[in-house]
């Protein structure tokens, strides 16, 4: 059984963490801080409750000034480098952790510290709240980190702003009104970097889905300038090319579809087990005298808990069909047990998707 992710936070971690932090602070107590982190509901917290709890000991193990603290955290990070920890290790997410919770009203301090801490383990959450409470100065700021020599600060200018970032709080504002990082996004856009661009890529995805002509006017100016920024686009559109966006289906050429036909599916598994796979085949025929370019996808249409059905798209390919040519295509989608997702018995459906259009649906029963 693979080891538990909050598990990282073992004797190893903080025989390296207390051992670094006494070279910065002499007189501090390593066996009070392990008592007060190892407490009575350790074992029962999730991975970032025991970040969040770790931040908190640490807190009260340091001094009660905030300008002083954040001077032992950036000389700390040097010593844990010296004692071979590499960057951009999650174990030290509680750093920038500190920061945003003890720091929100010390801005100039706060600032000067993510943007050396984040060189060590990425501020990218630690941002948002410094965007949401100092917007118009937090996004100058971000603008200015563009130009960062170091990769992960220029990363942080486009990360930190992307409105949507999984697993911590959206930007209201920049959901509503992209407008103010969009000049940060044209920066990076051709960055060195992948690991930067990739972010570029990932904001313009997160803008897509809520004010997606913004995007669709970005990546119309800069299609056909490089390979990178192809790139860059293309993956910045793939929320707009799973809902079918028409304009984003014609920028990537993948247009009309009437001489693609779909024949012969069939769900092979009407009665699917919870834990198995739902099978299905079909045939999808090129009548055209030319080669056609088909994003092929399809539909899961899984029951809701109140008996409505809510579709989730997946990709089966993007490529050429030759001219008046047939293609057998078989997959599996599988029904097995995880914790992103619960099952609910009854009727499912599945679809065909080619370029964006819906086509043949067809239904099965999952059952216990």
């Amino acid at each position: 059984m693979a080891e538990l992710l909050k598990n990282i936070y073992n004797t190893k971690f903080f025989d390296c963490f207390t051992t670094s932090v006494q070279e910065v602070v002499p007189n501090f107590n390593e066996a009070a801080f392990l008592k007060d982190v190892y407490d009575n509901e350790w074992g029962n917290k999730a991975l970032k409750q025991r970040m969040r709890h770790i931040t908190m000991v640490l807190k009260n193990h340091l001094s009660d000034n905030f300008n002083l603290n954040i001077e032992t955290i950036l000389k700390l990070i040097p010593v844990l480098e010296k004692n071979g920890v590499k960057p951009d290790n999650l174990e030290y997410i509680f750093l920038p952790d500190f920061v945003e919770i003890f720091g929100l009203d010390h801005y100039e301090v706060s600032i000067k510290a993510i943007e050396t801490i984040t060189q060590f383990v990425s501020c990218e959450f630690a941002i948002r709240p410094f965007i949401i409470k100092y917007q118009d100065n937090t996004i100058k700021q971000m603008l200015l980190w563009s130009n960062h020599k170091h990769p992960s600060v220029r990363r942080l200018a486009t990360e930190g702003c992307r409105p949507r970032l999984p697993w911590v709080m959206a930007i209201p504002s920049l959901k509503i009104n992209p407008n103010p990082i969009i000049p940060i996004l044209k920066k990076l856009k051709n960055d060195p970097s992948e690991y930067v661009r990739r972010s570029v890529a990932n904001n313009l995805n997160d803008i897509s889905k809520d004010n997606p002509e913004t995007v669709i006017n970005l990546v119309k100016k800069w299609h056909g300038k490089t390979n990178e920024t192809n790139w860059l686009i293309k993956h910045a559109c793939r929320t707009l090319l799973k809902q079918g966006n028409t304009e984003a289906m014609t920028l990537f050429g993948f247009e009309n579809i009437d001489n693609i036909k779909i024949t012969d599916f069939i769900i092979l598994t009407p009665k699917v087990k919870i834990g198995d796979a739902v099978e299905f085949t079909f045939k999808l025929a090129n009548t055209s005298q030319k080669t056609s370019k088909i994003r092929l996808e399809y539909g899961l249409y899984y029951q809701k808990a109140n008996g409505s059905l809510s579709r989730k798209v997946f990709k089966i390919s993007e490529r050429d069909y030759p001219e008046n040519s047939t293609t057998v295509i078989n997959r599996k989608q599988s029904f097995k047990v995880i914790t992103t997702r619960k099952f609910h018995i009854g009727s499912h459906q599945v679809s065909i998707i080619i370029n964006g259009k819906e086509l043949d649906i067809l239904g099965f029963e999952l059952i216990k």
